[in-house]
C-alpha cells in the first residue's frame, strides 16, 4: 500500500550531585542570569510593551521523554540497537539523517497504535499548560523547533493540551509519510542536508512573528528553552537561556561559562521572565535594547524576517558558522562547508 502524507496544520529534574573540585581557595563563578526579586504578578499588561519571543525544544524539555525513543524501543529497532545508532551519531560515524532514517524505518506499527504507546509513556512538564496559557494571555509567541516528526508532535500536543490551546504553538519540524498499515515510516526532511532539518534554513521559512524591531522601535527579548547540548546552536543566540536543571545543557553551560538560568518546571521560567521584564522596565522603560541583550540574538531577530537569513549565513565568519550550526559546518574531512543559503529563493549575493 502506498504511503500517504499525514498533513498537520502548521499553525528535565534534581540538581546533579557532583563532588566539588579543589579550587585552591578560589570560588566558582555563578553563571546564572542575575534577576532581582520583585513582587510577583503574572500580568505584563501594565508594563511598557516589549515584544518577547520564546523558542523551545520539545523532547526532554516540554515532555520529559523522547517521543522517538519510546516508539523505537517498543515497535522498532529496540533499545540495544537504538543506543548503538545514537553512538554512531555522537562519534560522527554516520549522519543524523542516515541514522534517523534507519530508526524510523524500523517501525512496524499503525500511527494510532504508536500514539497509544506514546500517550501512556509521555509525561508533560507539570506547569507547561499554565505557562502556555500565560503566554497566550500576554500575546507571547511560543514556538517549537524540533528534529522530530510534525505529525507526532502535533498529535501529542493536541492530546495533552487540547486542540484549542495546541493551535497556538507553531511547529518547525520534519513531516512524514506513514502507510495506513504502519509498515512504512518515512521522514520527509525539511532540507536536503546530512541533518535533514537545518534550523537556520527552517527559520527563513518560518512565518513572521515579529519584525526585527517593534513598531515603537524597541528590540524584542529572545528566550530559548532547552535540555541538551544539541540545543546549543539555538541557545547561544538567545538573550535569555533556560536550561533544564540537572541535564546536559546545564552541565555544558557551567563547564563552558555560558550564562543561563536553570529551571525545574515551566513555572520557574514564567516567574523569571516576569522578573526580567520588570527589571527591564525599570532600566529601559521598555525602549531600545532589552536589559539582557545578547548581540548574537540578532540572528533570531533577523531570521524571522525571511529574506535576511541567507544573507546572514553568507556573511557569517566560519567561526560563527561552526558555533551556530556545528553539525553543518564542522567537518572531520576537508569537505566544503554546507551552503545553507542554497535553500533560499533569494539570489546569493556577490
Amino acid at each position: 500500500m502506498a504511503p500517504h502524507v499525514l498533513n498537520v496544520d502548521p499553525i528535565k529534574l534534581p540538581e546533579l550531585q557532583k563532588n566539588k573540585p579543589n579550587l585552591g581557595g578560589a570560588t566558582t563563578q555563578d553563571l546564572r542570569v542575575p534577576v532581582k526579586a520583585v513582587d510577583y504578578t503574572d500580568d505584563l499588561s501594565a508594563l511598557p510593551k516589549r515584544d518577547i519571543i520564546i523558542f523551545s525544544d520539545f523532547d526532554g524539555t516540554i515532555f520529559m521523554q523522547d517521543t522517538g525513543h519510546i516508539l523505537f524501543d517498543a515497535h522498532g529497532c529496540g533499545v540495544e540497537r537504538r543506543e548503538i545508532l545514537d553512538e554512531q551519531i555522537k562519534t560522527g560515524e554516520r549522519s543524523f539523517r542516515e541514522v534517523s532514517e534507519e530508526m524510523w524505518g524500523s517501525l512496524n506499527v499503525p500511527f494510532d497504535n504508536a500514539f497509544d504507546v506514546m500517550k501512556g509513556a509521555l509525561e508533560i512538564d507539570p506547569d507547561f499548560r499554565e505557562f502556555h496559557d500565560w503566554c497566550i494571555k500576554n500575546n507571547i509567541p511560543f514556538n517549537v523547533i524540533s528534529a522530530g516528526l510534525k505529525p507526532i508532535l502535533r498529535r501529542v500536543l493536541d492530546e495533552f493540551l487540547g486542540k484549542k490551546q495546541s493551535k497556538h504553538i507553531d511547529l518547525i519540524a520534519n513531516d512524514a509519510a506513514i502507510s495506513e498499515d504502519g509498515k512504512i515510516w518515512k521522514p520527509i526532511w525539511r532540507h536536503d542536508t546530512p541533518l535533514g532539518h537545518d534550523k537556520a534554513a527552517s527559520i527563513q521559512e518560518y512565518r513572521t512573528i515579529a519584525s526585527s524591531e517593534s513598531e515603537d522601535g524597541s528590540v524584542p527579548l529572545v528566550v530559548f528553552v532547552g535540555d541538551g547540548v544539541s540545543d546549543l546552536a539555538a541557545a547561544r543566540e538567545a538573550d535569555v537561556l533556560f536550561a533544564r536543571r540537572g541535564l546536559r545543557l546545564e552541565e555544558y553551560c557551567i563547564e563552558n561559562k555560558i550564562a543561563h538560568i536553570p529551571f525545574d518546571t515551566f513555572k520557574d521560567i514564567q516567574k523569571e521572565i516576569i522578573n526580567i521584564m520588570k527589571e527591564d522596565t525599570k532600566k529601559t522603560a521598555g525602549a531600545g535594547k532589552p536589559m539582557h541583550y545578547n548581540p548574537r540574538a540578532n540572528f533570531w531577530r533577523k531570521a524571522i524576517k525571511k529574506k535576511n537569513v541567507p544573507r546572514f549565513v553568507k556573511n557569517s565568519t566560519k567561526e560563527d558558522k561552526m558555533h551556530i550550526w556545528p553539525e553543518a559546518f564542522t567537518t572531520t574531512n576537508k569537505e566544503e562547508d554546507i551552503d545553507v543559503s542554497k535553500d533560499s529563493h533569494e539570489p546569493a549575493e556577490a
